[in-house]
Formats: structure tokens, sequence, C-alpha cells
């Protein structure tokens, strides 16, 4: 009887986890990779708010971005920034470490998400920002 009783809670938990999770992305209006960045997200449970600016500069120093790590969008989650294309899973390594106050993928690598170009990949990692500004890498990915 009492496994009954426990069915409900675990489908409301499988519902919860499934909940997308909710990001904003800045980009600018003439960009054709960073729609194909947010498709990436989309395809891997994110819920994205398209932001279209103008003045990129002023949204990265807005969110503490350092210039040498910009790219061509930026995100933000959980107040955190997420520069350039970052995959979806280094965005969640990010959410999971409180000392870091954003990640990026510095340029436009090829083969990062949303920069895919057939076969061809570029390496390049995903570089943590802490508070004081170090650096830390959250992820290499190798290039072919």
């Amino acid at each position: 009887m009492r496994r009954f009783l426990l069915l409900p809670l675990l489908l409301a938990g499988l519902a919860q986890a499934a909940e997308p999770i909710a990001i904003d992305v800045y980009r600018d209006p003439n960009c054709g990779c960073c729609s194909a960045w947010i498709d990436h997200l989309e395809e891997n449970g994110f819920a994205v708010t398209d932001h279209v600016v103008n003045d990129m500069t002023a949204v990265k120093m807005e969110h503490g971005v350092p210039h040498r790590l910009g790219s061509c969008h930026t995100g933000v989650i959980d107040g955190k920034f997420v520069e350039g294309h970052v995959p979806a899973a280094d965005i969640l390594k990010l959410r999971a470490q409180p000392a870091l106050i954003g990640a990026a993928v510095p340029g436009m690598p090829v083969g990062s998400p949303g920069m895919e170009m057939g076969e061809r990949k570029d390496a390049y990692q995903v570089i943590g920002v802490g508070k004081q500004g170090e650096e830390s890498v959250l992820a290499e990915y190798p290039g072919n």
C-alpha cells in the first residue's frame, strides 16, 4: 500500500527535473551564430529569453565580462555571465560553483556549439572567472 503513495511524489520530482532552466541571452541583431547557440541551449533544456541589443559592449561591462574573454553574445543565468559559445553542460557546471561569477569561450572557435562547420573542430577551453577576476579552466575540448 505504501508503494502507491510514493508514486505521485516520484512523478512530481520527475516533472520538476524536466523544467527548463531560464537564461537570458543578449546578442547583436546581425549575428547568425548567436541564434545557433540559442538553439543548442533550447535543445539541452534551457528556456531562453532572447534580447537583441545594439550595444553589446555595454552588456558585457554591466555583467563583468573581462575584455580579453569577449565573444559575440552574452548569456546571464543566476546573475552569472556566460560569454560566447559555452556548451550547455558547462553552463550547468558554472551554476554549481558559487565562487564563479561567469564562464567564457573566448572568440568563436569552430566546432563549439553554434559554430559547427562539418567535421572541423578547433581546440578550445571554457574559462571560469572568479569574484576577484581569477581564471580557471572549467573544460577543455580538443581539436581535430
